[in-house]
């Protein structure tokens, strides 16, 4: 006799549940991106296939079965960026310092914390490019081993972070002013530095190279990125793939001890 109800336990609500947050955190990373339509042709083509399978069209469906067989490594090669993202995601988001001490000694990852003085001078430079509509592009990390990958691709500086040197450092046609400053603790690691472009598509018009690299890193990386407007002096911050506005001067320190304690 066919049962009149399925089986519903809570066992099974969880399920439903967790496959759904998988699916809105892959979609938050591919919008806007070429990614996406690629998505929606995968989805496009298994669902023709059921269909041709529905209607036993035999030979279509062993040639379109073949090309799923291989769906799971064809994934893996057409969305490797963004599953890396995703990955990294996880382990920065759902993996605070609170939950990382519980781990084994070997996994911990040790932070150099951003003295409070350090914080002013990069609050005060931000703010002072932002009035005289000084482009700039600031990384702050933690971590040195986030920052290394991009080191290389600038010029040393290594020096102790002070207001003066930030302003000149992006102070218009100086050496130096084009690219990203990287921050660690209480040293400025880099400057001039190329940072990854965000391969998002559907972005506001006066988003330019700061504003994309600037998303492209905080992608890529569990760094806070700050980025001065030199068309409109706006302040920005990105990190984990969105971008947000700052006001004044006391959110940005917030937000910038916010991110020692996050990551």
């Amino acid at each position: 006799m066919v049962p009149l109800f399925i089986s519903f336990q809570f066992v099974d609500f969880v399920d439903i549940f967790l496959v759904a947050f998988l699916m809105y955190e892959v979609y938050k990373l591919i919008r806007g991106t070429a990614g996406m339509n690629v998505f929606l042709g995968i989805i496009a083509f298994y669902v023709i296939w059921l269909i041709v399978r529905a209607l036993h069209m035999e030979m279509l469906t062993r040639i379109m079965g073949q090309f799923i067989s291989i769906g799971g490594l064809a994934l893996v090669i057409l969305f490797q960026s963004e599953i890396r993202s995703f990955l990294t995601m996880i382990g920065n988001r759902y993996l605070h310092s609170q939950s990382r001490k519980y781990l084994p000694k070997v996994f911990r990852i040790n932070h150099t914390v951003i003295p409070p003085e350090s914080i002013e001078e990069i609050c005060d430079a931000i703010f002072s490019m932002a009035k005289t509509q000084t482009g700039a592009l600031i990384v702050i990390s933690t971590r040195k081993e986030t920052l290394t990958p991009f080191v290389q691709t600038g010029e040393i500086i290594d020096a102790r972070i002070s207001s003066a040197l930030l302003q000149n450092i992006f102070y218009k046609n100086t050496p130096l002013h084009d690219g990203a400053v990287l921050i660690v603790g209480k040293k400025i690691i880099a400057a001039k530095c190329v940072l990854p472009m965000t391969k998002r598509t559907e972005l506001p018009m006066g988003y330019g190279m700061r504003h994309r690299s600037a998303l492209g890193m905080s992608e890529d990386t569990d760094s806070l990125v700050l980025i001065v407007s030199e068309q409109t002096g706006g302040i920005s911050y990105c990190q984990r793939g969105e971008i947000y506005p700052v006001e004044d001067k006391e959110t940005l320190v917030k937000i910038i001890n916010q991110n020692q304690d996050t990551i």
